[in-house]
């Protein structure tokens, strides 16, 4: 069994992670903010628990250090938040994580990125091989400059490193995504702006499969890989699924996309002027985001790695329904 190194390992992601790695019996440490609302309920496992800041150099090499395998899961994922804290934690958080993974000499750095570093090209079916494409926005474009940073030191150093995409991750423990989404339909304040806009759901533990099986699998060094559940769904039909769960009215109400950016756009400004910091109902990255008719493949880690989906997305939405329901919705959203 292996030490292994969680950052964000109190975050969706990092919990379901940290309880399968200790299932398979590894030494776990796992790291997260002071404060993080998520460390009592982690501090009760077989693991270790450190406090401290990404961006913290000195305390990253500390940490690495003992470590065989790190999985860095520590990231803003938000569509809302100062830019400077995206700089912060997604980018020099990385070039923290991966000088001192190097310096510890760790056999694998396991890096969750996302599906957003490909860009928003609707006209083919894009995988690992396509370029990197800013949104001009700060959460995919800070994901970009992490990735360009770990293959950086992967390139020029050596570093061990593999990556995954995750499209649109969701299941039992989210607290951005499937809590925001319900929270809006039961207020009645779901809209859409675009039409059989697809989605393509990764069910969180079809996701800890596949970085657990990078972090084991030698030919997956210096290589990434997609991640979703095998299948789109509509933004819509996902909608409606979650209506139907919550008994509640499913949303229909559609106005044009150029209203919705606009008024997005208006919202951020008066947003950032007034120095508001809950983010605006509506803003110009989720209009973005779900706004879009994107297609990715999974070809790649079925290819060279053998891994499948385990969970179908019909069963993975079943579970997060069950979770969902027995949940206050007030107390989950995180962004």
């Amino acid at each position: 069994m292996a030490r292994v190194l969680i950052t964000g390992g109190t975050g969706f992601i990092g919990t379901h992670l940290t309880r399968r790695c200790i299932a398979q019996g590894h030494r776990v440490t796992v790291m997260a903010l002071p404060g993080d609302p998520g460390i009592p309920n982690v501090a009760t496992w077989p693991c270790d628990v450190v406090t401290g800041d990404i961006g913290d150099g000195a305390l990253m090499e500390t940490l690495c250090q003992g470590h065989e395998i790190v999985f860095h899961c520590a990231a803003v994922v938000s569509d809302w938040a100062p830019r400077a804290l995206f700089n912060r934690v997604n980018v020099t958080g990385m070039e923290n994580v991966c000088r001192a993974a190097l310096r510890a000499g760790v056999r694998r750095l396991v890096e969750i990125s996302t599906n957003d570093i490909f860009g928003l090209r609707e006209d083919v079916v894009m995988d690992e091989s396509f370029p990197l494409e800013p949104w001009g926005e700060p959460y995919p474009d800070t994901k970009i400059a992490a990735t360009r940073i770990a293959w950086r030191y992967h390139r020029e150093h050596g570093l061990p490193v593999t990556m995954v995409f995750p499209c649109w991750v969701y299941g039992p423990g989210d607290k951005t995504f499937v809590p925001l989404t319900a929270d809006a339909i039961v207020k009645g304040e779901m809209l859409f702006w675009r039409r059989d806009v697809l989605v393509w759901p990764t069910f969180v533990g079809n996701l800890v499969d596949l970085l657990i099986l990078i972090s084991e699998r030698d030919e997956a060094v210096g290589q990434g890989y997609l991640v979703h559940d095998g299948e789109a769904t509509t933004f819509q039909e996902f909608c409606r699924g979650i209506a139907a769960a919550l008994d509640v009215a499913p949303p229909k109400l559609h106005i044009p996309y150029g209203a919705a950016y606009a008024a997005a756009w208006l919202m951020e400004a008066a947003w950032r002027i007034l120095g508001i910091e809950v983010r605006p109902l509506l803003t110009t990255y989720s209009v973005k985001n779900l706004g879009s008719r994107l297609q990715f493949s999974i070809a790649k880690a079925r290819r060279e790695l053998g891994w499948e989906p385990a969970v179908s997305y019909a069963q993975g939405f079943a579970e997060t329904m069950a979770w969902l329901k027995r949940q206050d919705l007030t107390s989950l959203k995180g962004k």
